[in-house]
């Protein structure tokens, strides 16, 4: 039996040599500190306006009078739109859309105002390029916006002309006004939303990466053995011993970003950032563990890096961010679970969004928790194929 003061010499020893490994070759330097921070640096310079202004559009204007003039100027006051040109037609719009000059164009047609002064409907129209998600969605918003407009101020002109004041015809246009209050986000703060996701979900990508990369490199370079040995033959201290270096960086590194996003720009953390804190570190970990996982299961360092790039990518598209997760397939729902970027965006809706406290997000920290376990199903597995295995290029 070992003795107590064997393991931890052989725990200081495997730890040491990691360390070393680590600081002496520039990759884990770009891995575990430059991308995460260039990544920080970029979304959160990238989308420091929040939401995108003053988006291209055009305008159509074949009716060229008073109402169209004033359509123009309101469309051109919206906060996401601007209108950069004017086109003479239908075609010469569609043409400026497809050289992806604008966004859309406001299509008003010839007698706009004669047949609105006549109580007859004119129809205008409104074209938007979705093939650009963002753009195209808040275009739609704020030229539905002016059509809307176009149509109240129609009505109430109609019902001036029939001797109602102002305020019947605004309460027969609009009987019930709706007042509409965004909760924990209220300038809707594209940044808010998506950087507090996209800079944890890439942090755990690369965990994923060095994980793998930093085990499989024992088998690639035949040094698994030398690592088992200093281990005293213990895979459970190895593997705590390797990782724990990198658990610690980047446990700093998410540090940094939650004292960034909470402290310096200030965004929304209604529970504290302790208990963000404690989610990335458990976030981190858990990343860890399923990196283990993946490399135990394949050990081959090629294809066991591609699936845990695949792995963080598929993160982004089903943790529930971005597609609603009430839309999913069924199927989909229960594969959620199986990614740890979800258990932590519940975690920071549910706290640092809503404020609520740990009895609503307990569960998702539990999930974090479990993913510490999955590397045991393999661990057998794991010191066979370190002893065993000889690497194919």
């Amino acid at each position: 039996m070992r003795q107590p003061y064997d393991s931890v010499k052989a725990f200081l020893d495997v730890f040491l040599r990691e360390t070393k490994r680590m600081t002496s070759r520039p990759i884990y330097f770009y891995g575990i500190v430059f991308a995460p921070l260039f990544c920080l640096v970029f979304f959160t310079t990238l989308m420091k306006d929040g939401l995108p202004h003053d988006l291209p559009i055009g305008l159509v204007d074949m009716d060229d009078s008073q109402t169209s003039r004033t359509i123009g100027r309101t469309l051109d006051s919206f906060d996401a739109t601007h209108i950069v040109a004017r086109y003479a037609n239908y075609t010469e719009a569609r043409q400026a859309v497809q050289r992806n000059e604008i966004y859309g164009f406001f299509y008003l047609p010839k007698g706009l105002e004669q047949e609105a002064n006549s109580f007859r409907q004119p129809k205008v129209s409104f074209y938007v390029q979705y093939a650009y998600l963002v753009p195209g969605s808040l275009l739609m918003k704020d030229l539905k916006t002016g059509a809307v407009l176009l149509n109240a101020a129609a009505m109430r002109k109609q019902l001036r002309a029939k001797g109602l004041t102002d305020k019947l015809a605004m309460d027969f246009i609009q009987p019930i006004v709706v007042d509409t209050h965004p909760l924990n986000n209220p300038s809707l703060n594209y940044a808010i939303y998506l950087n507090n996701t996209i800079v944890p979900g890439i942090m755990m990508l690369l965990i994923f990466l060095m994980t793998v990369y930093a085990i499989g490199n024992e088998i690639k370079y035949n040094s698994a053995r030398d690592w088992l040995e200093r281990s005293n033959h213990s895979i459970l201290l190895a593997l705590t011993a390797k990782l724990l270096p990198y658990t610690l960086a980047f446990t700093l590194i998410g540090a940094v970003v939650d004292f960034t996003f909470y402290v310096l720009l200030g965004y929304p953390c209604n529970s504290g950032i302790w208990p963000m804190l404690a989610a990335m570190v458990l976030a981190i970990v858990a990343s860890q563990a399923l990196g283990i996982f993946f490399i135990a299961a394949i050990p081959t360092l090629r294809l066991a890096m591609g699936f845990g790039c695949l792995w963080g990518v598929l993160s982004f598209s089903v943790c529930g961010f971005t597609f609603p997760y009430h839309g999913f397939y069924p199927f989909i729902k229960g594969l959620t679970y199986l990614f740890p970027l979800r258990h932590y965006y519940l975690i920071y809706v549910t706290q640092a969004l809503d404020g609520f406290s740990m009895a609503y997000a307990w569960r998702s920290y539990m999930a974090l928790a479990c993913f510490m376990l999955l590397p045991l199903l393999l661990l057998i597995r794991l010191k066979r194929n370190l002893i065993h295995t000889n690497y194919v290029p």
